[in-house]
């Protein structure tokens, strides 16, 4: 699902918080890894405060419509390992969260800032993992040339914008945790791309925002 028409870009936009010092996210409820199990896998709250994350929700600019720049992690990583992310990661003190996304894609995959014209901040996203994630939408013009990092990023791909905006392709799926509960989550594939976990989650909260379906 996508919004047809030459205003599509300022239409996003529109829907999204501003790349604004003062755009105030402190105070609004992010969305999280336990929405879709309040009775399962619902960890408490951590002692210590949340790190704040951000990532860098790419839109390309292609003929045929925009694409969501996505990569697959290394299989080396520690955690989450070869799993379908957004280019991002931990804000360094004194950063923003856009400064992160920018900074972040240009270490995993060599994107230069100027390809990038920011949007705007979507919903924030809880991790289970002790993260608060500010999702940072950019347009990226065409010409730019990508390298991944091998230490981080074993694939870098696109994927239609309209594919995860047609909530039709979006699937509840289960999985057991470690510790015994059951973790149900977001959950799509698309050219045998498996995405899940808090990207689709995030690609989910975005296609709230945009078409309508209350966001808190």
């Amino acid at each position: 699902m996508t919004r047809p028409g030459e205003d599509l870009r300022q239409w996003i936009a529109d829907h999204l918080d501003p790349i604004d010092e003062d755009c105030g996210v402190e105070g609004l409820t992010p969305r999280s890894d336990f929405d879709l199990s309040p009775a399962g896998w619902n960890a408490p709250l951590p002692d210590e405060p949340l790190k704040p994350a951000a990532v860098l929700v790419g839109l390309v600019e292609r003929e045929e419509g925009y694409t969501v720049l996505l990569t697959r992690r290394s299989d080396t990583l520690r955690r989450h390992t070869g799993q379908v992310a957004f280019p991002g990661g931990r804000q360094d003190p004194g950063e923003a969260p856009w400064q992160t996304a920018l900074r972040e894609a240009h270490e995993e995959i060599g994107l230069e800032a100027r390809y990038v014209s920011l949007a705007g901040l979507s919903t924030r996203y809880r991790t289970g993992t002790g993260y608060l994630v500010t999702p940072v939408v950019g347009f990226i013009r065409p010409g730019f040339t990508l390298t991944p990092n091998p230490a981080e990023v074993a694939d870098i791909f696109e994927t239609p914008f309209g594919f995860f905006m047609d909530p039709r392709n979006y699937e509840e799926q289960e999985r057991v945790t470690p510790t015994g509960e059951t973790r149900r989550f977001y959950a799509m594939t698309h050219a045998d791309r498996f995405i899940w976990g808090a990207t689709a989650g995030m690609l989910r909260a975005l296609y709230d925002r945009l078409y309508g379906a209350a966001v808190a």
